[in-house]
């Protein structure tokens, strides 16, 4: 059986495995499933169709699975599905999705979310990310893998942000922000390449040259957009060792609706 702490409430159709822990005074609804080695610290609740992977640590007054802040949600049984590996940490919210998106809300794997977080409907992040202290995302937001959003950093509906990209503190981001790239400010600006970070994940001397090669042709050269694209696609073509990261940039400029930061 999960170790669940006396003063807890989990209803019986809740699906925990047995190396799951339960604190004092949480809360755990009936569509709820929770793999192996995870924990729920004291007072949170998770609620709605929430399904939550292996190995991960959920601390105090956690809010996770509740109904979308969307005017327009119906109560239909809209989803959030939440990776391996995870640390939420206190007073985080995570909400689940609205049908008019996917009506899913995800998080992946190894992620860290600090305190006071808020991740609304049909948010889709990948993994390795870090969201400092009170990091806010509207509804809809899309992160990469390895994203690092700095502590009160905004991310306005409906926006992007690329693998590896980074926000200073108090950031305000309205509109996409490219992979690789740091920004900082209210509203957001492009700041340089997020180099520390690359290096950190293995990237050689070599890989991160034609990473700053795309980040000159987009922020550096006075180039239009469509321009910017042209010259990056030929950095990739000239760079065999950057053809992967040139790929994920100009897949991601393609279908940059709301414009870039820059």
């Amino acid at each position: 059986m999960a170790a669940i702490h006396p003063s807890a409430v989990v209803d019986a159709k809740a699906e925990l495995d047995a190396s799951v822990s339960v604190g004092p005074y949480a809360v755990i609804g009936p569509h709820v499933r929770i793999g192996a080695g995870s924990s729920v610290g004291a007072h949170s609740t998770i609620e709605g169709h929430t399904t939550i992977g292996s190995d991960n640590r959920i601390f105090q007054f956690v809010s996770v699975g509740a109904p979308p802040q969307d005017k327009k949600y119906g109560g239909e049984p809209t989803r959030l599905e939440i990776g391996n590996g995870n640390t939420i940490r206190e007073f985080v919210t995570i909400n689940t999705g609205t049908v008019q998106d996917a009506g899913v809300t995800r998080l992946g794997d190894d992620n860290w979310i600090m305190a006071y977080v808020h991740i609304a409907h049909d948010c889709q992040l990948g993994s390795h990310l870090i969201l400092a202290n009170a990091v806010q995302l509207a509804g809809h937001v899309h992160l990469g893998d390895w994203v690092f959003l700095g502590g009160l950093s905004g991310v306005h509906q409906f926006v992007r942000v690329g693998a590896h990209a980074m926000t200073g503190f108090q950031t305000r981001l309205a509109q996409d922000l490219p992979p690789f790239v740091t920004a900082a400010g209210n509203p957001a600006q492009a700041q340089g390449i997020n180099q520390e970070g690359l290096r950190r994940r293995g990237y050689t001397p070599e890989r991160i040259a034609p990473v700053k090669q795309m980040h000159k042709a987009l922020y550096r050269q006075g180039l239009t957009l469509a321009d910017a694209r042209s010259a990056i696609a030929q950095i990739g073509a000239q760079t065999p060792e950057g053809r992967a990261d040139v790929e994920l940039m100009l897949g991601f400029l393609a279908s940059a609706e709301r414009g870039i930061v820059r």
